[in-house]
């Protein structure tokens, strides 16, 4: 339902943007049509064609086969055990069971009609009973009685489908060839939603395509930046292209809230959730699995909100997003969600679990896949109060088989942080000291490239100092920590090999006092971005982990979100509405803190750089760049230096623009002057001249009756 703006709100807002309202007819005011006011969504046909299929009003009501065929006598014991079932699973309207009984025999016909309060009760009915075992000969056949109407409108005889002409496509990864090497990014601000050019020789924003209204929720970029996401009321779509953005595909999910793509692009997970008509029950959770080029469903999972949250129904209540982990890398072969007591894998050849179960780990409470191989870590705490010690272990899919496992004391909480390449694991253990009432943090540093995979422990100098933020090196070696209770708390880097120890973890370098609470490295190492967000006032530090040293040190206030480009060139920093009303907007930063543009937007809540995907060099042949990178980069020197001149020229232009307009404006003075030259000599008495210096002062006496007043004077003779 729409909302409704009560008059004063009106006045309110016509008084903000400067309309007087007394001057409006409100009765000559006519608004578009219909309920969207003539705003069509993206997704409109897809409304229309699903309310085709399925707007018959009986969306609630399900059709269950394969009852008992029994007399009258026995009638109301099997309703009453149906009834029974199927009200355990949401609330049955009044008269809403209908038994059929066959007129001729006095005996049900073998199916009953069952109408809930909603149509997710009924969908979930369907889910939960279908198969249902009720006795040795009569198992459940459960459906929608819309999906009866929906097979009735097939047609008695085949007709070949229409094969259309092929058209090819447009080249998606066209963007990636861009003469200029530069990178987009999609914001949102108000009901725009725009992508740009990164043109940072230019300092300026390069516009590309701009849509109002052009998702209902929010966009996201794919992981490997082919496809630009957006949700809508009846579910999700994809675009793509450089330039165009076509839509590509259209994925039906109604009230779709989330979206998640895999990391090799190959799949969309959509997620809706729906309140039941008992206040008591949780949420229904309806999640589908797309093919993101066909847009064919190949699983979905329905069920209460408990099912999906957590650790299962007795964990964390509410779902927690993503439900379902990717895992193997780009290839997207598994997938798996954690419940109560276990984790569930599923593979994607056929979207079934591996080995037909899950696995059981009793306590499990976390888990996390490796970026690049199909192992993920596991967390179990400790169980029966210290008794079994707590522990993290490394499995590996599909054979579910442990490669390594670490038995932990006195563990009160622990995060696990794979570095990008898959070939190191950081667990950060926080554990109890020996009173129980404080506790202090550690690092067990795994080595998952070697051999029987060694774990090393690290401590900090000061283990008592909180630990604020911890990020691994993108495919590097190295780390870095924030810790401290103060204020001001420092900045720690460590490096997994050295030239003496290349097996062990050795510190580097320690930061004192500095104002940040959160780490950004850069995609392609060597760099990091200490931020202070939040509380610390957008404070920047820019360092250089290859020499230890602070390139510059800046400030955005108030900043809200640091993202560095794909390639590790630019950075970009914003202040979002969600957070700030005051100056949204982002700014523009070179990798080493110059500040190259800022761009104010009004009510700005949303910046992605666009995702580039892998390399398709060789480790060798990056590595020959790097060592010829002048030989490389004398092209982009130049044509930096033609930018810089032509830079230089507009600047020169827009001096020369100055000049002349103030030439302009003395000229018209000085004629101004001139025309009222006769006038100034006459307030002048006469005097030609405007030379001040040129003026002989004379001394004026000047006589002026300053008062007069009358008095009688009497005067007597004889005096």
């Amino acid at each position: 339902m729409a909302e409704v703006m009560v008059i004063k709100d009106v006045e309110a807002l016509a008084a903000e943007w400067g309309i007087d309202t007394s001057q409006l007819d409100y009765d000559s005011i006519e608004l578009p049509r219909g309920e969207d006011f003539g705003i069509i969504s993206d997704d409109e046909d897809v409304y229309q064609e699903e309310q085709l299929d399925s707007d018959t009003g009986f969306g609630n009501v399900i059709v269950v086969d394969n009852l008992p065929v029994v007399p009258l006598e026995k009638f109301e014991k099997l309703e009453g055990v149906v009834r029974k079932i199927y009200s355990q699973i949401g609330v049955i309207k009044e008269d809403g069971l209908w038994m059929p009984v066959d007129s001729k025999t006095n005996k049900t016909l073998g199916y009953c009609f069952i109408e809930y309060n909603t149509p997710q009760e009924a969908e979930l009915a369907k889910e939960k009973t279908n198969g249902y075992r009720l006795d040795k000969s009569h198992f459940f056949a459960v459906n929608m009685f819309d999906d009866f109407d929906r097979f009735m409108r097939v047609p008695d005889e085949w007709v070949a489908p229409e094969i259309k002409p092929y058209v090819p496509g447009e080249n998606l990864q066209q963007w990636l060839t861009d003469e200029k090497a530069r990178d987009q990014f999609v914001i949102r601000a108000g009901t725009d939603t725009e992508v740009f050019w990164n043109d940072a020789r230019h300092l300026k924003p390069d516009p590309v395509y701009k849509r109002a209204f052009w998702t209902e929720g929010y966009v996201q970029w794919s992981p490997l930046g082919t496809y630009l996401a957006t949700v809508h009321r009846q579910g999700a779509a994809v675009w793509g292209g450089a330039e165009t953005f076509n839509r590509l595909m259209r994925y039906a999910h109604p009230q779709v809230k989330l979206i998640d793509f895999s990391p090799g692009e190959k799949y969309l997970v959509t997620y809706s959730s729906h309140e039941p008509s008992n206040p008591r029950d949780a949420n229904r959770v309806i999640i589908n699995i797309f093919d993101v080029r066909t847009g064919k469903v190949m699983r979905d999972f329905k069920g209460s909100a408990d099912e999906f949250a957590i650790g299962g129904a007795g964990g964390v209540t509410g779902v927690s997003w993503p439900v379902f982990r990717w895992g193997g890398g780009k290839d997207d072969k598994y997938f798996a969600k954690l419940g109560k007591n276990m984790i569930s894998v599923y593979e994607t050849e056929t979207f079934s679990l591996i080995d037909k179960k899950s696995m059981k780990i009793e306590n499990v409470m976390d888990f996390t896949w490796s970026p690049a191989d199909p192992i993920f870590a596991l967390f179990v705490p400790e169980l029966g109060g210290g008794n079994q010690p707590a522990r993290v272990s490394l499995v590996q899919i599909p054979g579910k088989q442990e490669l390594r496992q670490k038995n932990l004391f006195s563990v009160s909480d622990c995060k696990m942080y794979w570095q990008s390449c898959g070939e190191y694991l950081a667990v950060k253990v926080d554990r109890y000291t020996k009173t129980k009432k404080s506790t202090y943090t550690g690092f067990e540093l795994f080595r998952i490239k070697e051999r029987d995979i060694p774990i090393e422990v690290l401590e900090l100098e000061n283990k008592n100092d909180k630990i604020i933020a911890f990020a691994w090196e993108p495919k590097g070696h190295r780390f870095a920590v924030i810790h401290g209770d103060g204020p001001r708390p420092d900045v720690s880097f460590y490096s997994m090999k050295t030239a003496q120890h290349s097996g062990r973890v050795s510190k580097l370098t320690t930061l004192k006092g500095k104002q940040a609470n959160a780490l950004f490295w850069s995609p392609s190492g060597h760099y990091v971005i200490l931020a202070g967000m939040k509380g610390f006032n957008g404070q920047l530090e820019f360092y250089n982990v290859d020499e230890l040293e602070t390139m510059a040190t800046a400030e955005h206030f108030m900043a809200t979100d640091v993202e560095w480009d794909p390639t590790g060139r630019y950075v970009a920093t914003a202040v979002t509405s969600v957070h700030h009303e005051m100056e949204n907007g982002f700014n523009i930063w070179s990798f080493n803190g110059k500040l190259l543009y800022r761009t104010l937007k009004d009510h700005f809540f949303q910046y992605q750089w666009r995702p580039r995907p892998p390399s398709f060099l060789s480790a060798e042949k990056e590595e020959e760049v790097a060592k010829n990178l002048k030989k490389y980069s004398k092209k982009y020197e130049a044509e930096d230096q033609d930018v810089s001149l032509q830079l230089s020229e507009q600047d020169r232009e827009k001096r020369r623009l100055l000049k002349s307009e103030w030439e302009q404006w003395v000229n018209r003075w000085k004629q101004m002057h001139e025309e009222e030259k006769l006038e100034r000599q006459k307030l002048r008495d006469g005097e030609a001249s405007d030379e001040e210096e040129e003026y002989e002062a004379k001394e004026v006496e000047v006589e002026e009756v300053l008062d007069v007043s009358e008095e009688v004077v009497s005067f007597e003779y004889g005096q």
